[in-house]
């Protein structure tokens, strides 16, 4: 899979812009503050709907302007064609000259793994991060998870809705109950399933970059821990002190150790910053056996914050990408592009909002 084209309007600090990418390498090159992360952030949003910077839409909307527009061609098993508009007033997707009606027809189009300074908070930041990983991954491997989601985040909303009022309405507390529970019950067999699953690629991952230094263990702890009707009927005198629910798979727990140590707890930050990448070239090595072809790579500045010999354990998952056919993104500047890269690098120069290939 590979992104052939990609139009920006009012993006972050890009006025205009269209280019076509080739497959392969792209290094984008220049100091910081020019626009380099915001193409790799314009990508990854047409894949995923959000901004891996942790961001609202008003964001990246062009100082001064009232909305952007980022759209783009993909070329995978099918071609297609993206377009996105948002302003405050108004929102429109849709693929291949159709509105999106429902985010399963649009998942997939563009498929992405993006490696960014962020990503340590899946090693350091709250549970809420590693469960947003492992839902991430299964709905860009199972048309029916995000669906799933959806509406176990509907439901939780409308049973802590009530929960807060001060005389609960327990019919409808119990109808919101079940549908918790079997919704809930899905999600977290799905969860389950993926835990085994994804734990040897990031193992071997981590072996890869640190060499062999330590023992990566994931362990996917669910709240709910035999019955999840039975226990949220036993939550209920606590719901009432705290006015929410408090069993369920939105409070699951992804440990992460090392050595069978708490990586969070007692990793140092090199340990930390290797983990968080690990679990990322999982992710695409993942995607790439679901698929049978790799995903589009987005590196932001990673690199640079590995030494030599962390950086050469990424590289196979690099080559990988470019034997395939695949496509890696790159931002850097002169001072820490990786020199141990493939020669066969598309260089672009990065100015303030603009994008002009090297030769």
């Amino acid at each position: 899979m590979h992104l052939a084209h990609l139009r920006l309007r009012d993006f972050r600090n890009y006025a205009r812009l269209d280019v076509d990418f080739q497959p392969g390498f792209h290094l984008l090159l220049g100091d910081n503050a020019q626009g380099k992360t915001n193409i790799l952030e314009a990508i990854y949003l047409m894949a995923t709907l959000r901004s891996f910077r942790g961001v609202g839409s008003a964001q990246m909307v062009r100082h001064g302007q009232t909305g952007y527009f980022v759209g783009g061609k993909s070329v995978g098993s099918a071609r297609h064609e993206i377009k996105m508009y948002w302003s405050a007033r108004e929102r429109k997707l849709s693929l291949d000259g159709q509105p999106v009606r429902k985010l399963t027809d649009y998942l997939g189009a563009l498929r992405v793994v993006v490696f960014c300074t962020e990503d340590l908070q899946l090693v350091k930041g709250t549970a809420r991060a590693r469960r947003r990983f492992m839902d991430l991954l299964l709905s860009q491997t199972h048309s029916t998870y995000l669906p799933l989601l959806q509406r176990y985040a509907r439901a939780l909303r409308s049973r802590n809705a009530l929960l807060k009022q001060r005389i609960v309405n327990e019919e409808s507390l119990e109808s919101f109950s079940r549908e918790l529970v079997e919704i809930g019950n899905q999600i977290i067999r799905h969860r389950e399933q993926l835990t085994p699953r994804i734990s040897p690629l990031a193992r071997l991952a981590y072996r890869r970059i640190s060499s062999d230094a330590e023992e990566l263990r994931i362990e996917y702890q669910p709240s709910v821990k035999k019955d999840f009707a039975l226990e949220l009927a036993q939550s209920r005198a606590r719901e009432r002190t705290y006015r929410s629910t408090l069993v369920g798979p939105h409070r699951d727990e992804v440990e992460l150790q090392l050595n069978n140590q708490s990586a969070a707890q007692f990793g140092s930050e090199g340990q930390k910053r290797t983990l968080a990448v690990a679990l990322k070239m999982a992710q695409a090595e993942y995607l790439s056996g679901i698929h049978g072809s790799p995903p589009i790579l987005l590196i932001d500045d990673v690199m640079g914050e590995l030494d030599a010999k962390r950086r050469s354990g990424l590289l196979p998952l690099l080559e990988r990408a470019h034997q395939a056919s695949g496509q890696v993104f790159m931002t850097c500047t002169e001072e820490n592009w990786p020199r141990e890269l493939s020669r066969e690098l598309q260089r672009w120069h990065v100015l303030n909002g603009t994008l002009q290939k090297l030769k």
